[in-house]
């Protein structure tokens, strides 16, 4: 789910939400003022293609939940709610919030080499990113096989965006998988 230089996918609309309208939203982002601080957002639908400029009117998390439920100006209906289901939610590059001293942007992970060791080879390069309940980070392995590897700070203790590699201590087995 790797975007173009200029937007950021920042969710997907993965639902209608009762009966006004609202959409539910599977988050791929850090920042939930992004699902609740009114202004502009974009819409790319399923097939790609141009973003379409939308106005978030309101946003709340569901409690307990890791979805958002969002209200955008001019959809008033299930009906209308249901037919942006599938689509992405954008900001645009220039939008991404400053960050402290050691932290990043999980998208930067894409395009890193995977090693095992610091003084080793890579064994492979993080080819995509994949959010759920714990993100997964998607490895091209230099044999050719693909391997996702959860982001947790257990398997994947440190991250060296300036040299351009990040650091694997994967349990027994998940490499064999």
């Amino acid at each position: 789910m790797v975007e173009s230089e200029d937007w950021l996918i920042v969710g997907k609309l993965v639902g209608a939400q009762g009966l006004q309208g609202e959409l539910r939203v599977n988050p791929a982002s850090d920042f939930p003022e992004r699902f609740t601080t009114p202004g502009s957002r974009w819409l790319r639908g399923r097939k790609g293609g141009e973003p379409k400029e939308v106005q978030l009117k309101k946003g709340r998390q569901l409690p307990g939940k890791s979805l958002f439920i969002l209200r955008l100006e001019g959809i008033d209906s299930r009906d209308a709610a249901e037919a942006l289901v599938g689509q992405e939610l954008l900001v645009p590059a220039s939008d991404r919030p400053e960050l402290e001293e050691g932290e990043f942007h999980l998208l930067d992970l894409v395009g890193l080499e995977a090693r095992l060791h610091a003084d080793e080879p890579a064994i492979g390069v993080v080819t995509d990113l994949i959010s759920g309940g714990n993100d997964l980070l998607e490895l091209k392995t230099s044999a050719g096989r693909t391997l996702l590897i959860p982001f947790v700070e257990s398997i994947v203790p440190e991250v060296h965006l300036e040299k351009g590699w990040l650091l694997l201590t994967p349990p027994p087995g998940l490499l064999d998988l």
